[in-house]
């Protein structure tokens, strides 16, 4: 069985609605462009890749959320790795560990998102829950949301 190594990121920023001045807690998804043809569309997901050569997971995922989510975002605490298995075009069996880390939005990037990525949105916790196309993934924005929600009871 082959082994594949990726990793995350569930990115997060606070909105202010400039109308209400009510606070809303959102999280980047995105929709790939059809670089996983084999699979077909997958819908919405988190931003991930492979890790490169040389590559930390935490760099990995660190430009894997500047090319899927065309944004700048650093690191706030790891949330998990996720084991998952499938079978590749070719009829290979594979067994991929995807490493998330919760991020914390920094600012968007001038050029936007790579080709793999179609589109990307942000989305409150309840619209992840109700689009994002994995169970894995929707679990991982609710640790990341209890995160978000405890850093925001302490101050």
């Amino acid at each position: 069985m082959k082994r594949e190594f990726s990793a995350g990121g569930v990115v997060h920023k606070r909105y202010k609605d400039p109308e209400t001045q009510r606070f809303t807690d959102l999280f980047l998804v995105r929709r790939s462009s059809g670089g996983d043809e084999y699979r077909g569309s997958l819908g919405w997901t988190l931003p991930k890749g492979w890790i490169d050569a040389g590559e930390t997971p935490e760099q990995a995922a660190i430009r894997e959320v500047k090319e899927e989510g065309g944004v700048n975002a650093k690191i706030a605490k790891k949330l998990e790795t996720i084991k998952i298995f499938f079978t590749d075009q070719n009829g290979e069996k594979v067994m991929k560990f995807i490493t998330y880390y919760a991020m914390e939005f920094s600012s968007d990037l001038p050029e936007g998102f790579g080709w793999e990525t179609a589109e990307v949105k942000w989305m409150n916790i309840e619209e992840t829950q109700n689009n994002l196309a994995y169970v894995s993934e929707k679990k991982l924005v609710e640790k990341a949301f209890e995160l978000v929600q405890s850093q925001h009871e302490e101050n």
